[in-house]
């Protein structure tokens, strides 16, 4: 589709899910989108933020908090989080 200078531009754009790299489809309406805020040594917001999109899917198994913590773990946010699926990190 075109906008009024002739650019193209798309009404939808699908997301992944973060922890299964899943397509998130318009109609899955259980999905969440999570930013996640990153501060400085101090606590203070730096004005970044790492997002995490959940399908549906994950949290209808009620995995989402489990997902959530391993990313975060693994992007540095959190460090020696019980995870279900390995035990202590």
């Amino acid at each position: 589709m075109e906008n009024e200078k002739g650019d193209l531009v798309d009404l939808y754009v699908p997301r992944k899910c973060s922890a299964t790299n899943r397509i998130i489809k318009s109609s899955d309406h259980a999905s969440v989108q999570i930013s996640i805020g990153k501060v400085d040594e101090q606590g203070r917001y730096t004005g970044e933020n790492q997002v995490y999109a959940l399908c549906g899917f994950v949290r209808q198994r009620a995995e989402g908090d489990d997902c959530v913590n391993r990313l975060a773990q693994r992007d540095g946010f959190l460090k020696g989080v019980w995870s279900a699926q390995g035990g202590r990190h």
